[in-house]
């Protein structure tokens, strides 16, 4: 069977993370029904999304401007490292207004039986600023699932002889959850609980 726009629409946004069939069908119907101008901002957006759009050079967010806006904002604390698996846990962070110092994104977690070791991260990058800057403290904000505390255990071990205290996220957090899904007040109360490791 020939597939339409609409078929190849529903199957593009289906693609997504988080959106079945159902749901992009409903996003393609809902964008066919509304005023022309959305769709044509929305294609606007994603066509340029890539030129745009770049990896931060000091902490490795997406960002329009290098450096991007938390690594060049001079109020922040900068001794105060918050290491997260992706960049859009830091806009979870960020929206929580708990936490004020800087961030560095691994670009995922250690998981042997998918192929991803410590190489594939950006851990030599995070012990270049150690070395370079006046770190004082990590916060490991990695999801509480096996993937996570392996990367959590493999960064304390490395960063053992450095002069950094390393403290992870508090209890609060679900285990087996994503930060990505934490409410505000739970992910508040992390911060504040977080333990030295």
């Amino acid at each position: 069977m020939k597939q339409n726009t609409i078929d190849r629409l529903i199957s593009l946004f289906s693609k997504l993370p988080g959106i079945g069939k159902k749901s992009a069908g409903r996003i393609t119907y809902h964008i066919l029904d509304s005023n022309p101008a959305l769709a044509q901002a929305f294609a606007k957006e994603l066509s340029g999304l890539h030129q745009v759009i770049k990896r931060c050079g000091i902490c490795g967010s997406f960002t329009e401007t290098d450096p991007c806006y938390v690594c060049s904002d001079s109020d922040r604390d900068h001794s105060l490292i918050c290491v997260v698996e992706n960049a859009q846990d830091i806009r979870v962070i960020e929206d929580g207004r708990e936490f004020s110092g800087v961030y560095h994104v691994l670009g995922g977690l250690i998981a042997p039986l998918e192929g991803i070791s410590p190489a594939n991260l950006s851990i030599d990058k995070l012990i270049s600023r150690i070395c370079n800057t006046q770190v004082k403290e990590l916060i490991l904000a990695l999801n509480p699932t096996v993937e996570g505390d392996t990367t959590a255990l493999y960064l304390q071990k490395i960063l053992k002889d450095f002069n950094v205290d390393i403290s992870r996220l508090a209890s609060g957090m679900p285990v087996g959850g994503n930060i990505e899904y934490i409410d505000k007040l739970t992910l508040s109360r992390s911060f504040r609980g977080r333990v030295k490791i």
